[in-house]
């Protein structure tokens, strides 16, 4: 296998995906917001080699089963517990982007990240999925 692994953290006003390698590096990380999704995904993933689809039991889930098996058949989908994982989001999110400055003395349960979590959010289902199987 040679291609990443895709995340989707569903919602019903966004969606957060990203494309993890098979070491957990991140590849690609974005929000889409629903009502142009099924378009935006279309882009996010073209060109890709996808060996796998990772999509949260949370918020829609169901719904966004049904349209990756419709729209992406070859791809084999897990569906993984999606619980926590905004928190473990705002954690990865200090790991990329330390503060600085006087916001580095604060702790970072204070601080509050700048942008969304949601792509985070799945690049922590995809990594979540890579330690299941080891």
């Amino acid at each position: 296998m040679t291609g990443s692994i895709l995340a989707v953290d569903p919602g019903r006003d966004k969606t957060g995906v990203a494309l993890v390698g098979r070491d957990g590096r991140i590849e690609a990380c974005e929000v889409i917001l629903m009502p142009d999704f099924a378009a935006h995904f279309a882009r996010f993933v073209a060109s890709r080699r996808i060996d796998r689809c990772v999509l949260g039991n949370g918020t829609t889930s169901k719904a966004m089963e049904e349209f990756l098996k419709a729209h992406y058949p070859e791809w084999p989908l897990t569906v993984i517990d999606e619980a926590y994982s905004t928190s473990e989001a705002r954690q990865l999110y200090w790991e990329l982007h330390p503060p600085t400055g006087l916001r580095r003395f604060l702790p970072r349960g204070l601080l509050q990240p700048s942008g969304n979590m949601d792509g985070l959010a799945a690049v922590v289902l995809a990594r979540r999925y890579l330690k299941s199987l080891s």
